[in-house]
């Protein structure tokens, strides 16, 4: 009775860490360098549709095992534009940022710094690339998008809320522009096969 007790005792360890080594793996707190090595080896991987953000020191750690968070001990500032001229370097993705349209509320007064990380924010991306949205609508978008594709959280010590930056890749070597031509192209197909 003991040894099979015992055995059933390993059974459910093993059970429970086949179901939690996902969660865990997902989740890792890294040095400034290892954050750079994340990025590095995890951009050849992702395409159109995976997320980068770089986030402020207070957002929250998802439970969606497609959600990767990790820290960067490092100013918003700084990861941000490391993030930013990894995207710009590769071949394959470009990014489509969204902001938290609440930052543009956040006063000076309260939030010393927030001024020069606006500006800061707005030089980093060219402005066709920015767009602005609540901040429940991004917290939904990168949920969803984690259920299905990978996302990267990199959180820095940025200290101000609603400063986080979120980057939708998309298809770096096809334009938005061509995109839409191959979409009109293939509707007037199915109209013409239609009539």
């Amino acid at each position: 009775m003991t040894k099979m007790s015992h055995q059933l005792g390993r059974l459910i360890c093993c059970a429970v860490l086949l179901v939690c080594l996902p969660l865990l793996q997902s989740q890792r707190v890294g040095s400034s360098a290892s954050w750079k090595d994340t990025l590095q080896s995890r951009l050849p991987l992702y395409g159109h549709r995976n997320w980068i953000v770089v986030a402020d020191s207070a957002f929250p750690v998802y439970a969606e095992p497609g959600i990767e968070t990790i820290a960067a001990n490092a100013d918003f500032a700084s990861v941000l534009k490391s993030v930013a001229g990894e995207i710009a370097a590769s071949r394959h993705v470009r990014g489509t940022v969204f902001l938290d349209k609440e930052i543009e509320f956040v006063e000076e007064q309260d939030y010393p710094g927030v001024t020069a990380l606006r500006r800061t924010i707005a030089t980093t991306f060219p402005t066709d690339q920015v767009s602005s949205i609540p901040h429940s609508e991004a917290m939904s978008r990168i949920a969803q998008a984690g259920t299905n594709y990978r996302v990267l959280f990199i959180k820095t010590t940025g200290r101000i809320p609603y400063s986080s930056v979120y980057i939708r890749l998309d298809c770096g070597y096809m334009s938005e522009e061509i995109e839409r031509k191959i979409s009109n192209a293939m509707e007037a197909a199915d109209k013409q096969g239609s009539q």
